[in-house]
């Protein structure tokens, strides 16, 4: 399970002092836990819910944008040292993300849910992305996905 190797991997930065790794582990273990009581308070359940494998991609892929935006925005302002330190956070999470899906698979998947669906225009854009993130299960972001269905729906 995923949760597992996150706190193995922290468990190991302790041991290690590893400093950086340590803070982005319990970063992330901070944002698991918090997803977790997101989940229970919305189910309406008082037990504890664990994330399946899934929900725990997503924590990670949204943890990772933060760092992306953070990089640019510290870069932008003339930061480079805070953002390359972002570019390593976001480094050392990205480890835990499945095997991203190569360009000709995720096109392979646009053009089977465009046509799945009949899809011919720009306005389909919705229904072609409910499709295809459907079937991507955390392997492509979003914004790559976009991109993909809106190259596909959109005429020369």
């Amino acid at each position: 399970m995923l949760q597992e190797r996150i706190e193995s991997a922290l468990r190991q930065a302790l041991r290690e002092r590893r400093e950086l790794n340590l803070s982005v582990f319990r970063m992330l273990s901070a944002a698991i836990h918090n997803k977790e009581i997101e989940e229970r308070t919305r189910r309406g359940e008082g037990r504890a819910v664990s994330l399946t494998d899934e929900e725990v991609i997503g924590v990670i892929r949204a943890e990772v944008k933060k760092r992306h935006d953070a990089a640019e925005a510290y870069a932008r302002g003339g930061r480079p040292d805070a953002a390359e330190r972002e570019r390593s956070e976001a480094a050392i999470l990205e480890a835990f993300l499945p095997q991203e899906l190569s360009a000709p698979e995720l096109e392979g998947l646009v053009a089977e849910g465009v046509v799945a669906l009949g899809a011919s225009s720009p306005k389909d854009f919705g229904k072609v992305m409910g499709r295809v993130m459907e079937r991507v299960r955390g392997r492509a972001s979003g914004e790559r996905v976009a991109e993909f269905v809106r190259r596909r729906l959109t005429p020369p």
